[in-house]
C-alpha cells in the first residue's frame, strides 16, 4: 500500500510539482469516500489535479464551470423532449462520473449549490422523480478563489462547508520546483504521459478495507479531546460537529492504512487534523483578532496531551 501511494505521488508530480502531502490527502478522502474543497488562487494547478487524480485511479472526470446562471439541472440532468422520437429521454448530467470538479462552487447560487451538496450527500441524483445511484468510486473536488469571496460570489454557509471532508490549499511552489515545471512543460505535456498506479476495483477494496483500521480507547480519548478542545476554547465560537468527529477519525484510519498499519497512532491525529477540522470551526471575535484558523487548531493540538503508547498499538 505504502509502495502504491508512493508511485500515486510520482505520477502525480509529474504534473503537480512539490505537493505530495496534498496527493496523499486526496487519496485519503477518495479511500473514505469524503468530498474536498480546494481553497487557491487562479493558475495553480487545481483543474489539473482532479484530472491527474482521475487518470491514476483510471476514473472518469467531468467539470463543472459554476456561475450564478448554472442551474441545478445543468449539473444533476434532464429529462428532454425528443422530437423524432415523441417521446421524453433521460439525460444525466455530469454528476455521473467519479471525479468531479465543481470549479469556482462559490460563483453558483445557493439553490445550485445546495443540490450538489444533497448529490454529494445522498451519493445519488433524482431526475423528474426517477433516481439513479452515482458511480463508485465518486468524489467532489470543489475549488474557490479566496481572492474573490466577496466579488460576485456566494460563499458556502457553514453548514454546508461542513459537508466537505477536507478543506486543502495548493499555495505556490518554491522556485526550485517552478524551474523544473518550465522545463517539463517547455519539452512535452506531462499529464498524456500519466500511468494508472489504482483501478477503480482497487479503490473500492481499500474503501472497505479502511473500515477495519482499529482505534484503541486511548486513541479514542485523544481524538475526541482534541474535538472537545475546539467547543471549549475562548478562540472558537462554533467547534467541531460530530460529523467532523467521524471525519477526523476515518481520516486518521486512512493515513494509518496507507503507512501499511492496521492500527491508528498520534501523529496519524495531528497530521490530519488541520485539513479535516479548519474549516469546521467558526473564530470568535477574540480569535479572529490573533489567529487564522489555522493557526488556533496548531495551537489547540499543541496543547492537547499525546497518549504514551502501549506496546505496539497506542
Amino acid at each position: 500500500m505504502r509502495q502504491a501511494v508512493e508511485m500515486m505521488k510520482n505520477e502525480i508530480g509529474k504534473v503537480i510539482y512539490g505537493k505530495e502531502d496534498i496527493v496523499e490527502l486526496l487519496m485519503n478522502a477518495l479511500i473514505n469516500r469524503g468530498h474536498v474543497l480546494l481553497e487557491s488562487v487562479p493558475g495553480t494547478g487545481k483543474t489539473m489535479l482532479a484530472r491527474s487524480l482521475a487518470k491514476t485511479i483510471d476514473g472518469d472526470f467531468k467539470r463543472v464551470q459554476f456561475t450564478p446562471d448554472v442551474l441545478p439541472s445543468d449539473v444533476s440532468g434532464i429529462q428532454f423532449f425528443h422530437p423524432q422520437k415523441q417521446e421524453f429521454q433521460l439525460r444525466p448530467g455530469p454528476v455521473m462520473t467519479n471525479i468531479l470538479l465543481a470549479d469556482e462552487i462559490n460563483r453558483a447560487t445557493p439553490r445550485t449549490q445546495a443540490s450538489l451538496l444533497e448529490v454529494m450527500e445522498e451519493r445519488q441524483v433524482t431526475i423528474d422523480g426517477e433516481t439513479l445511484p452515482l458511480p463508485n468510486p465518486f468524489i467532489v473536488v470543489a475549488t474557490q478563489n479566496p481572492i474573490e469571496a466577496q466579488q460576485g460570489t456566494f460563499p458556502l454557509p457553514e453548514a454546508q462547508m461542513d459537508r466537505f471532508f477536507m478543506q486543502l490549499d495548493l499555495g505556490y511552489p518554491n522556485l526550485e520546483q517552478e524551474k523544473e515545471m518550465m522545463q517539463k512543460y517547455r519539452k512535452e505535456e506531462p499529464f498524456k504521459q500519466l500511468l494508472s498506479i489504482f483501478s477503480k476495483e482497487d479503490i473500492l477494496s481499500l474503501q472497505e478495507q479502511v473500515k477495519e483500521v482499529t482505534l484503541s480507547e486511548v486513541i479514542e480519548d485523544y481524538l475526541l479531546a482534541i474535538v472537545d478542545k475546539t467547543r471549549k476554547s475562548d478562540e472558537i465560537q462554533l467547534g467541531v460537529s460530530p460529523r467532523g468527529t467521524l471525519a477526523l477519525m476515518k481520516a486518521a484510519q486512512a493515513k494509518a492504512l496507507m503507512e501499511g498499519r492496521s492500527f491508528v497512532i498520534p501523529e496519524d491525529i495531528k497530521f490530519v487534523a488541520p485539513y479535516v477540522l479548519t474549516h469546521r470551526i467558526v473564530l470568535s471575535i477574540e480569535g479572529e483578532m490573533k489567529f487564522t484558523k489555522h493557526g488556533v487548531i496548531k495551537e489547540l493540538l499543541e496543547t492537547v496531551e499525546v497518549p504514551v503508547e502501549i506496546g505496539d498499538r497506542a
